[in-house]
C-alpha cells in the first residue's frame, strides 16, 4: 500500500506594512537648532535660578527651595510623587510651558533613592528589602559592592525620561564639584557636574548641551567650551565651543538677562 505523504505547507506570515525608505542624495537639514535637553552647572550663588526665572514660559521645579527669593513661574517638589503629580497636571492641561527647569538634578538624585528602593523591592532578590517598613542597610546606596546603584540609575533615568515628556525643552540645573586630575605628571582641579558615577555619564550622554555658568565682573557667562578644567560641550552649532553672556548688571544695579543667544529664533 502506497504510503501517503502529507504535504507540508509553509506557513505564510501575514503581510506587515513596511516603511518606505528613500535613500538621500543630499544633506538633510537639521530638525532643530536649539537644545531640547540642556544641563547648566555652577558653583553656589552664581544665579542659576534667577536666570531661569527670566526665561519666558519656563516652569521651575524647585527641589531645594532655591526660588524663595525669586519671582518666577515655579512649583516646589519634595519627592518623586510630587513631580509625578505636577507632571499629571501639566499633561492634563496640554503641556502649557515651553521650558521646564529642574532645580537641581543633584537634589533629584537624592529624591530617587526611595524610588530605587521600591524598584529593587519588586525584584526576587529584593522581596525582603523592607523590614518593619525600614529599608535594609538603611539605604540602597549602602548595599555591599555597590549592588544598589544600578537601581538608582534606573530610577533616575525613568524620572528624567518622564520630565522630558512635559515640555519641548528641559533644563537641568546642577551643582559643581572639584575633581583632582593629572595630566603629564601635573595635578589640577577640574570642575564637573555633581552626580554619582554613571548617573553623571548618562545625564551627559542624553544632553544636547552642557554649560558651565560663572561670573566675570558684572557679567554672567554660560560657557560651552570644553577644557582640561571644565567639562562642557554642545551639539547645536551656535553653542559649540562658545562663551555666551547671559546676564549683566546695568548702571542702575538691575540684572538684565538675555537668553536670545542660547535659544535662537528658529
Amino acid at each position: 500500500m502506497a504510503e501517503k505523504v502529507a504535504e507540508k505547507k509553509e506557513a505564510i506570515a501575514p503581510a506587515v506594512p513596511q516603511p518606505e525608505f528613500v535613500l538621500p542624495t543630499k544633506k538633510i537639514k537639521a530638525v532643530s537648532q536649539n537644545p531640547k535637553n540642556m544641563v547648566i552647572f555652577s558653583k553656589p550663588k552664581v544665579g542659576k535660578t534667577t536666570l531661569l526665572a527670566n526665561l519666558d514660559d519656563c516652569l521651575i521645579l524647585d527641589l531645594e527651595n532655591g526660588s524663595d527669593y525669586v519671582d518666577a513661574i515655579k512649583l516646589k517638589a519634595h519627592s518623586i510623587t510630587d513631580i509625578v503629580k505636577i507632571g499629571t497636571l501639566i499633561l492634563g492641561q496640554g503641556k502649557p510651558y515651553k521650558y521646564i527647569a529642574v532645580d537641581t538634578i543633584t537634589a533629584l538624585e537624592e529624591m530617587c533613592i526611595p524610588y530605587a528602593e521600591e524598584l529593587y523591592s519588586k525584584t526576587p532578590m529584593g522581596k525582603n528589602w523592607f523590614t518593619d517598613g525600614k529599608p535594609k542597610y538603611g539605604s540602597i546606596t549602602n548595599m555591599p559592592n555597590g549592588a544598589g546603584y544600578p537601581y538608582l540609575r534606573q530610577a533616575f533615568e525613568k524620572i528624567i525620561a518622564y520630565i522630558k515628556t512635559l515640555a519641548p525643552h528641559v533644563i537641568l540645573l546642577g551643582h559643581v564639584k572639584d575633581t583632582l586630575l593629572e595630566k603629564n605628571g601635573t595635578e589640577f582641579n577640574a570642575l564637573d557636574l555633581q552626580l554619582t558615577g554613571r548617573i553623571k555619564s548618562i545625564t551627559a550622554a542624553h544632553s544636547d548641551a552642557i554649560g558651565y555658568l560663572y561670573r566675570k565682573g558684572d557679567k554672567t557667562i554660560l560657557s560651552f567650551k570644553t577644557t582640561d578644567e571644565v567639562n562642557c560641550g554642545a551639539r547645536p552649532e551656535h553653542l559649540r565651543n562658545q562663551e555666551i553672556e547671559v546676564s549683566k548688571i546695568d548702571k542702575d544695579g538691575n540684572i538684565v538677562v538675555d537668553w536670545s543667544k542660547v535659544f535662537i529664533k528658529e
